[in-house]
């Protein structure tokens, strides 16, 4: 007799909510892929195909619509127009302007001696530059109207002036001045054509200053900030100490014991010479930036950084570590930071984040309200506390709810980037206006150029609906 084979029924509720809750989640797709983040949504073509081509790299880079993006020490050039009504914009220099800080042609596929082809087309030499700074290719705004046609498949660099002739776009190229003579740099500056117009051009603490660039500005000022952080950060070979040089248009690092002429007597060789190396092309760091949701879905938990400047707080953050998911680091984090325990977690949206190089992943998730919080775990919080819908659209609505001074952003990035020791730029902070501190918030919170701002204004605004929905009947079924 064969034997009775019991099956168990899940319950009709969660049979139900199974349904509803996939239903609901292609709408919080929908949702998180519909919104772009301030900082993302690049509006450039890469060309990343063409990072090897030195032929290519040299032609594009003196075309007379190539546009250049300064750093000095991660600090952006910005061109303030008097008179006008954009007032502060990101300078965009062309190549002649900036053509006395990058040392002698050819810019790419250096040999040897400074002004020297390299004779090898060996991977150790793509585009490869020895001699002056790094020079980063951040790729090609194309037209609206160029469409396909101007893809440029590498096929077509037989003649590559010729092929470059054919781009009906903006080429894109940065470079940080850091290790320049100052006042090689600042010579060339007070001749480029913005200046030469009247504008003042100055090296502007970079959190403020992109609160003046527009979206299509802004997307690229991310790509071009995190690239040059990552060339003027890595100086030397983690697998032997050698010192590095460019490679591929600034996307790669290679150890100078590997260049052909290098004396390597007496020496092992490099092991980087040898297997794909994680150091040797750009890292993004991604971060986990959630806002802890009550079940009434009426109060948000945010924190406040030991370093924040005053009655500022923000949603919950934290580095994602090895061998964690997204999903676990959100729990993780909101642990250890708050001592809150958290469940349904829902991605919102991404937004690349230039400082230096990270990717925050925004997140909702479910908490108990009436739980204790604890700031005693890692000690990072010097407070946290449960707001509701009411008080944050009240600092919402305030003037100078999500605003910071100069002096606010230079104190935020103290926290990741340590004391800022260039006296021009601390001379411009103590020259910027506060808010009239008469009419105070209650506190602040951030502006909806960060991620945090927009998870918070999104619950405060109910166009996170869908997902709080989500949650509630989430908790139901566990």
């Amino acid at each position: 007799m064969a034997p009775r084979v019991t099956r168990l029924r899940p319950a009709a509720s969660c049979i139900r909510f199974n349904r509803i809750s996939a239903i609901r989640a292609l709408h919080t797709i929908k949702m998180a892929e519909a919104f772009t983040n301030f900082l993302a949504g690049s509006p450039l073509n890469r060309l990343s195909w063409l990072r090897t081509s030195h032929s290519f790299l040299n032609a594009v880079v003196v075309s007379p619509a190539t546009r250049w993006i300064l750093f000095n020490g991660g600090q952006p050039l910005i061109a303030s127009h008097l008179g006008t009504t954009q007032k502060r914009s990101l300078a965009l220099l062309t190549t002649e302007d900036v053509r006395p800080l990058l040392g002698a042609e050819p810019f790419f596929g250096q040999g040897e001696q400074e002004g020297q082809h390299c004779a090898s087309d060996a991977p150790v030499l793509q585009a490869a530059r020895v001699h002056g700074p790094s020079i980063v290719f951040l790729g090609l705004k194309e037209t609206e109207t160029s469409g396909s046609g101007n893809a440029l498949p590498s096929s077509e660099f037989k003649d590559p002036h010729s092929a470059v002739a054919k781009l009906t776009g903006t080429p894109y190229f940065t470079a940080d001045v850091a290790d320049l003579d100052e006042n090689k740099v600042n010579e060339a500056i007070e001749n480029t054509g913005l200046a030469k117009d009247g504008s003042t051009l100055a090296f502007m603490e970079p959190r403020a200053a992109m609160s003046s660039l527009d979206a299509y500005t802004a997307a690229i000022f991310a790509e071009a900030r995190s690239m040059v952080d990552w060339n003027q950060r890595n100086k030397f070979c983690p697998a032997c100490g050698s010192p590095v040089y460019s490679l591929w248009a600034g996307w790669k690092l290679s150890c100078t014991s590997l260049l052909p002429w290098a004396d390597n007597t007496d020496r092992k060789p490099c092991p980087s010479g040898r297997g794909l190396h994680n150091f040797a092309h750009p890292r993004t760091d991604p971060v986990v930036i959630m806002l802890a949701i009550d079940e009434s879905g009426e109060k948000v938990l945010l924190g406040r950084n030991k370093k924040f400047p005053g009655k500022f707080y923000s949603a919950l953050a934290g580095f994602i570590e090895p061998g964690e998911s997204f999903e676990d680091a959100v729990k993780r984090e909101m642990w250890e930071e708050a001592g809150v325990k958290v469940w349904n977690i829902r991605y919102h949206s991404g937004q690349p984040w230039p400082y230096p190089a990270n990717l925050m992943v925004g997140y909702y998730a479910t908490a108990d309200s009436s739980a204790p919080i604890r700031t005693d775990l890692d000690n990072e919080l010097e407070d946290a506390q449960w707001y509701t819908r009411e008080e944050i659209l009240a600092v919402l609505r305030h003037s100078s709810g999500t605003h910071l001074s100069r002096r606010d952003h230079k104190k935020i990035a103290e926290i990741q980037d340590g004391p800022d020791d260039n006296p021009t730029s601390a001379k411009s902070q103590d020259q910027s206006v506060d808010v009239n501190n008469n009419d105070e918030p209650p506190f602040r919170i951030p502006a909806p150029t960060a991620i945090a701002g927009v998870l918070i204004q999104h619950w405060a605004e109910g166009k996170a609906k869908v997902l709080l929905e989500s949650g509630s009947t989430a908790k139901a079924c566990m």
